[in-house]
């Protein structure tokens, strides 16, 4: 396996770069509260075998996937190294964590974004939203597509093949639109308007929870789970989300409400993760 051997090369300091860039964005993501039914440095959600020291277990036992597939991405291998390099990465995450599933998602879409982003700046471009999405279409769409999702055996595929839901894989074939779209503009208008980004990361979160068909909410509460929060976190938009006075209380009942119904929107999380990796790179 030859196209293998760069894996066993020491991270380039552009690869360094771009994988502390995603680990910020995962530790905000965790930092942030409330969300609802999600692990926070305040509790641990709707989760009983995972809190926050979890988390940051399962990050830096990725600190050098991520440095490891921006390189990839930057030397142009296929998409073939680049799902080894993730299995591994998820080998090592369940062994930091006692086999507990904390970022295989984020392996996946975050590991396929900082690979775009090394294989950009390493052709003198400045990655942002729109190109980075596309060049993980151009380059590793087709394999992806034949090879399916990076994990058969997931909750989040089982829910995909259950239900007839689009997973990971397809939000990434059709150019993260739910990122790009829904994430990204939401963040953007709360942090321009606000100037806070904890209630435009909040509102950014809450606008995907509304549109996502959220793998890890069907496999907790099936397509009624995945209506409740849709239906919930639209109403807390509608009422205005975080520029209305109240929309702390809000949040946090819907977060105990999560916690009550045992629902937790593991795939918004992912997204939100997602935007502020490329808010970061694009800043």
């Amino acid at each position: 396996m030859s196209h293998l051997l760069p894996l066993r090369r020491a991270p380039t300091a552009q690869g360094r770069t771009i994988a502390r860039a995603v680990v910020r964005a995962l530790h905000t993501e965790v930092a942030l509260y409330p969300k609802p039914g999600l692990v926070s440095l305040i509790d641990s959600g709707a989760h009983h075998d995972m809190d926050a020291t979890t988390f940051l277990r399962s990050l830096f036992s990725l600190r050098h996937y991520f440095a490891a597939i921006a390189d990839l991405g930057a030397a142009g291998h296929p998409f073939a190294s680049l799902q080894w390099l993730g299995m591994r990465a998820e080998q090592r995450m369940l062994t930091a964590t006692g086999g507990i599933n904390t970022h295989r998602g984020a392996i996946f879409c975050l590991g396929l974004l900082a690979a775009a982003a090394g294989w950009q700046r390493a052709r003198g471009q400045r990655p942002d939203r729109t190109t980075l999405a596309r060049t993980v279409v151009e380059l590793w769409g087709e394999a992806i597509a034949e090879a399916g999702s990076l994990s058969r055996t997931s909750n989040g595929s089982r829910a995909v093949r259950r239900y007839g839901a689009r997973g990971a894989r397809e939000e990434v074939l059709e150019g993260f639109p739910t990122l790009i779209t829904v994430a990204l503009p939401a963040l953007d208008e709360v942090q321009t308007g606000l100037d806070c980004a904890r209630r435009a990361r909040v509102q950014a979160l809450f606008a995907v929870m509304a549109e996502l068909e959220d793998t890890n909410l069907l496999h907790r509460g099936g397509p009624d789970g995945l209506a409740f929060v849709q239906r919930e976190a639209r109403l807390f938009l509608e009422r205005g989300g975080v520029h209305a006075p109240d929309w702390m209380e809000r949040a946090v009942a819907l977060h105990r409400a999560c916690v009550q119904r045992h629902l937790s929107p593991g795939g918004a999380a992912d997204v939100l993760a997602a935007a502020c990796f490329l808010k970061d790179l694009e800043e």
